[in-house]
């Protein structure tokens, strides 16, 4: 009886803090700080040192939730990934991913040797924990803003990218600490078969989801997400199991299926997307528990910590952003905010999380110096970013917006698609009669919502920015459709 009470109140607990977690969503938007800031906070805050309510000191299973979230984030990070926008990024985001990262590592090693008195290859470790960006918490931020698509390309894929170049850092420097390391020559061996081998598997397990999801008939549409989300998991299991990057995997295979045509995508990405903010906020939460604030805001961490995190945000990222960028055509202006956009996340602290379970010595200042950096730097940086776009005049004007896919189960296999546009003042279709459109052949607007009311339409109706417009398209008219739809009064494009 007592472990079924138990139980009941896990399950109470839970959904309270899944509660409270998705209202100070709201607050987070306010006050323009990334959300996985309050998360963490609502962790300490329950945690032993807050109200006592949970006690959790488990370094294993926060490690195990922490990477299944992960997993999670880069998937639906990477099905949101515009691979026509990406690809000009591409080469930039890989430098930084990978030389921006060694660089970043050694400058904030050779800080904090000096800051905390550590020895080299517990400096260089910290450096190696810190030294990537986040997806998570890059997303986030990025979302619905208008920063330069160049810009937000390049973040997007270095986030997305540099995950493997600091967890081999990270497991590399344990190793040596522990005294398992291998040769300069092995090291660099391992390395490139990782990131080879990662994107490689990627590419692969992309592929066979995406004629998978087309060809495989289930019973019903709710299940395709759960199998989409099967292939994620597959792409990391798989991936690390021949010891290549499960996390680089993960995102390739996610950015493949993303920009591939199938079927029910829009079940897949809101599915995946509402999946994606549940974990995180479980990692986070977790992660607040976790850390207990009594060690964590000591006086001596918090000054060696904004000692560190000043020459993280204001030296080593901006040195290795234009050192890594000088090849690129990117203005100052530009180089500048891809270095104060580069947040830390989730990603460092899990890392951070390694050297506990290896148990070396110094291991636990080690987890609290990086969750404190990881803390100011997220909350410093990332409740800037927006008005420092804006004030760099990297922001550009609204665009229309996209046109989105219904799925509709009695369609079966047919060649048509149900695609939903929401117009606005910018579309140059507002304000023209349906007799007007210059639509492909065979494509009809079944039906109209404006003020939410159903509208069946005919010749003479004229569409107003903020209908919502259900369209019938064959599939070979999509993308002519699409771009027509979009076009701009003020570009013409």
């Amino acid at each position: 009886m007592h472990d079924y009470m138990v139980t009941n109140q896990f399950i109470f607990l839970f959904a309270l803090l899944l509660i409270v977690s998705v209202v100070v969503t709201k607050f987070s938007t306010r006050l323009g700080v990334p959300a996985l800031v309050l998360f963490i906070a609502v962790g300490m805050i329950v945690g032993s040192d807050g109200f006592g309510l949970v006690y959790f000191d488990n370094v294993h299973l926060a490690e195990a939730v922490g990477i299944f979230a992960l997993i999670v984030i880069l998937f639906e990070g990477g099905l949101h990934a515009n691979w026509h926008s990406m690809k000009p990024a591409l080469a930039p985001a890989i430098t930084m991913a990978t030389i921006g990262v060694l660089l970043t590592a050694a400058i904030v090693a050779v800080a904090a040797h000096y800051i905390f008195d550590l020895t080299w290859l517990e400096s260089v470790l910290i450096g190696s924990i810190v030294g990537s960006t986040d997806a998570a918490a890059v997303f986030s931020v990025l979302k619905g803003q208008n920063v330069k698509e160049k810009l937000a390309a390049t973040l997007e894929a270095e986030s997305g990218t540099n995950d493997p170049m600091a967890m081999f850092l990270t497991i590399t420097c344990i190793e040596l600490i522990s005294g398992q390391g291998s040769s300069v020559v092995s090291m660099i061996g391992s390395f490139i078969w990782e990131m080879g081998a990662g994107a490689a598997m990627g590419l692969l397990i992309g592929f066979i989801a995406v004629t998978a999801i087309n060809r495989i008939n289930l019973d019903t549409s709710g299940l395709y997400p759960l199998f989409a989300l099967a292939f994620a998991l597959v792409s990391y299991g798989l991936t690390s199991v021949i010891h290549a990057s499960g996390l680089l995997a993960v995102y390739v295979s996610a950015l493949y299926i993303g920009n591939a045509e199938i079927t029910y995508r829009r079940s897949i990405i809101r599915f995946n997307e509402g999946f994606g903010w549940l974990m995180q906020i479980c990692m986070f939460v977790l992660l607040g528990l976790f850390v207990f604030p009594k060690e964590l805001f000591t006086p001596s961490l918090m000054i060696k910590g904004f000692l560190l995190s000043l020459v993280l945000i204001f030296l080593a990222r901006p040195l290795a952003t234009f050192l890594t960028l000088i090849r690129f055509k990117y203005t100052a202006k530009e180089k500048l905010f891809i270095s104060w956009a580069g947040l830390k996340g989730a990603v460092p602290i899990v890392l951070a999380l390694f050297p506990l379970i290896a148990s070396i010595e110094n291991s636990q200042l080690i987890f609290n110096a990086v969750f404190f950096v990881v803390l100011l730097s997220t909350v410093l940086q990332g409740s800037t970013v927006t008005t420092l776009a804006t004030k760099l005049k990297l922001v550009e004007p609204p665009t229309t917006n996209e046109i989105e896919t219904l799925e509709l189960i009695s369609m079966g296999r047919n060649n048509l698609e149900m695609v939903e546009y929401k117009p606005t003042e910018l579309n140059e279709i507002s304000g023209k009669r349906l007799e007007d459109l210059e639509f492909p052949d065979t494509t009809l607007i079944n039906a109209i919502l404006r003020s939410g009311e159903i509208i069946s339409p005919n010749g003479q109706t004229v569409i107003k920015a903020g209908d919502t417009l259900y369209i019938m398209v064959s599939m070979q008219y999509k993308k002519q459709l699409a771009k027509y739809l979009r076009r701009n009064k003020l570009t013409q494009k």
